[in-house]
């Protein structure tokens, strides 16, 4: 028999620590996005001098809360299954 947690199944306390570390890395790149911007003056992304590190951060952030709703979605069916 699998041993359990008081916090659930050794998985899900990976998952949700998987969850969290990129929450944190999205607020890390959030920063970085700021700092160029900043950097350049230009904050409005449709601008044609809007500094490209801040537009592959963006993509790259985007692509992160893609994969955390996807992450929290499948946290959320194995806790009502649970």
């Amino acid at each position: 028999m699998q041993e359990v947690s008081r916090f659930g199944s050794d998985g899900d306390v990976r998952l949700d620590g998987l969850i969290a570390d990129l929450w944190w890395r999205v607020r890390l790149i959030n920063t970085d996005i700021l700092e160029a911007e900043a950097k350049a003056g230009v904050f409005d992304a449709q601008q044609p001098d809007y500094p490209p590190l801040a537009a592959n951060l963006r993509a790259r952030r985007d692509n992160l809360v893609s994969t955390i709703n996807v992450l929290e979605q499948r946290a959320k069916s194995a806790s009502k299954a649970a």
